[in-house]
């Protein structure tokens, strides 16, 4: 067994138990906990997923809210209280329970306070965030005056030109955030001034530091060329796919991808960066699992075979080594599940469904034990969206629907 990951000893697809109404299964006390919710008719499954969620939601508003005295420390959703927002959303959208919506409102309101004045632009860590899933939830609200002040809030954001450029902290985040709210409000919510400009800059910092390489764009954040879906070149070309692009730029990041394609491990793992060739991580942010959702959305955009190929290729290192022995979202086996979950959604094979399962029902049968044993991570903040259980309990919410499930604030 690795120290990363526990052995993958699950079938690739396991036959369920057909549902008779009015009829009650069998219970075999002999067999294995977790076959037997492999065994499950799906439909019964996702009430148990969906009734763990409910009942982690819970007591993550609890820890991250009511402890707290409603007074926010971190307002990011990646760590902070944002995420517990973005999941309370989530459970809305699931439930409809209002209750849900409006305690998501007043945390939003909160984290709006705490926000002001910070200088990160994205979604996952900076006011982008904050603005953008507030006017979201304004509109589930059909509250038209709060939409009006966040709308009105996100485009005073000021992009500059030598900020990082990187999903989590920096101009890509920012671009993620205007993409979420065109797709809730209509195209031209955040209008092509708002972008263009910082996705022409984002272009042109690529192919500077490109010229020196085989690499047509090249991103740096903090020293390091970073290839995943968190830093590099993953999390910036899935963004970019979605601007119109004129056909030189849209012709690099083709190569870009195609680049990563040549130079990955012959496992169908992808590098961490440039310089450091280590096959070791099989996370969202490094490794396979960010690089395949990009991927996936390169197949589309391109129609290009070898791009779905490759993402399938990366979900074979993903579901051998990516059972991890933590329960995140960027690092995380939760994270890891929605590379199964997007190629159901674009293949409709009914394997890649069942991967998926199979990871939540590892999650839901022995997270709890395992944490509370020490032989799995729960997170250094370990309530938060992407590095703790509520990036599981997203999950779960996600199962319920898996032909609209898609990794939050990465695919949309």
């Amino acid at each position: 067994m690795s120290d990363r990951y526990f052995d993958n000893f699950m079938l690739k697809y396991v036959e369920e138990k057909a549902s008779v109404p009015g009829i009650e299964e069998e219970q075999d006390d002999n067999e294995d906990s977790l076959l037997k919710l492999l065994k499950m008719p799906y439909p019964t499954l996702c009430e148990k997923l969906k009734r763990t969620a409910l009942d982690l939601k819970e007591t993550i508003v609890v820890e991250t809210w009511g402890y707290t005295g409603q007074k926010v420390q971190d307002f990011t959703i990646y760590t902070g209280t944002l995420g517990t927002a973005f999941l309370l959303l989530k459970s809305y959208q699931v439930t409809n329970n209002k209750n849900d919506l409006d305690l998501c409102s007043e945390i939003i309101k909160a984290c709006d306070s705490a926000s002001s004045g910070s200088s990160v632009v994205s979604f996952l860590s900076g006011r982008a965030g904050v603005c953008a899933l507030g006017a979201v939830v304004a509109k589930h609200q059909g509250n038209k005056q709060m939409v009006d002040y966040y709308l009105s809030q996100f485009k005073e954001i000021k992009v500059t030109e030598d900020g990082p450029v990187e999903l989590i902290r920096g101009r890509t985040g920012y671009l993620w955030a205007c993409l979420f709210l065109n797709k809730n409000f209509g195209d031209g919510t955040i209008p092509s001034t708002h972008t263009s400009p910082v996705v022409d800059k984002i272009i042109e910092n690529g192919r500077e530091m490109g010229v020196a390489s085989r690499c047509p764009l090249m991103f740096e954040y903090s020293g390091d060329i970073y290839w995943g879906a968190a830093h590099g070149l993953a999390g910036i070309m899935y963004v970019l796919m979605h601007f119109g692009l004129p056909p030189d730029a849209l012709a690099d990041v083709n190569k870009t991808l195609k680049y990563m394609i040549n130079n990955r491990f012959p496992s169908g793992n992808y590098p961490r960066d440039e310089a450091r060739r280590s096959d070791e991580l099989v996370y969202w942010c490094h490794g396979a699992p960010g690089v395949a959702l990009t991927l996936i959305k390169a197949a589309e955009v391109f129609e290009d075979k070898e791009f779905l190929e490759a993402a399938i290729d990366a979900s074979k290192v993903v579901w051998s080594r990516g059972l991890l022995k933590k329960v995140g979202i960027c690092h995380g086996i939760s994270g890891n599940a929605y590379v199964f979950l997007s190629l159901y959604r674009m293949t409709g094979n009914v394997e890649f469904l069942h991967k998926a399962k199979a990871f939540a029902c590892f999650l839901l049968d022995r997270a709890h034990k395992l944490i509370s044993e020490g032989q799995m991570h729960g997170g250094d903040t370990p309530y938060s969206f992407f590095e703790g259980i509520r990036g599981m309990a997203y999950l779960f919410l996600d199962m319920t629907d898996p032909a609209n499930a898609k990794f939050p604030a990465h695919e949309l």
